[in-house]
């Protein structure tokens, strides 16, 4: 009983509670949609990671790795699947789910060519066609070219180059980054 006299005085003399303000104002902007979007999230998360798959990107990363070797020579490799007048770049392909993108470069190059690398530092992120982000290492060869083997499915030839004898048919990304190092 003294808490109602308390708060009918408090009242009185300095109006009425900011609580009950921000009730007032919370309960203008809820809505039907905000309360099931609330409800659905806290039922836990299989919800929540499907919801938000929904609402958000979906994107692959396409990984390249810029190899070279002792002498300087970057290895480029003439894929199948590529367009007929820009087949000659560096070895790429896409991360899997949970795989680093240094351990997909290495995956990829043996996939395609039978050899090691050692990836190295990041060298560049960028925005790529559609829902795809391409990111670029460095990597050194390991061992030469002494276990080349190629994949006929992906790839019709690779060689290692100088940066000034780069073939023509070349994507002008890898290009400019086989000049830049």
């Amino acid at each position: 009983m003294a808490c109602k006299r308390f708060a009918r005085h408090a009242n009185r003399v300095c109006g009425p509670s900011p609580w009950r303000y921000h009730e007032r104002q919370r309960k203008a902007v809820t809505n039907p949609v905000n309360d099931l979007l609330t409800r659905l999230w806290r039922l836990g998360k299989p919800l929540q990671w499907r919801f938000l798959w929904l609402v958000h990107a979906k994107f692959i990363c396409g990984i390249t790795g810029v190899v070279r070797d002792d002498h300087g020579r970057v290895l480029l490799l003439r894929h199948r699947l590529w367009p007929p007048d820009r087949q000659w770049g560096f070895p790429t392909g896409y991360a899997s789910k949970g795989e680093r993108h240094e351990d997909t470069i290495a995956r990829e190059v043996r996939e395609e060519t039978g050899l090691t690398v050692k990836a190295g530092r990041l060298l560049k992120v960028r925005s790529g066609f559609r829902y795809r982000i391409e990111v670029y290492y460095e990597a050194v060869l390991v061992g030469g070219l002494d276990g080349l083997t190629l994949d006929p499915r992906e790839v019709l030839e690779a060689r290692l180059f100088s940066s000034a004898d780069l073939p023509d048919g070349m994507p002008e990304a890898h290009r400019e980054l086989a000049g830049s190092l």
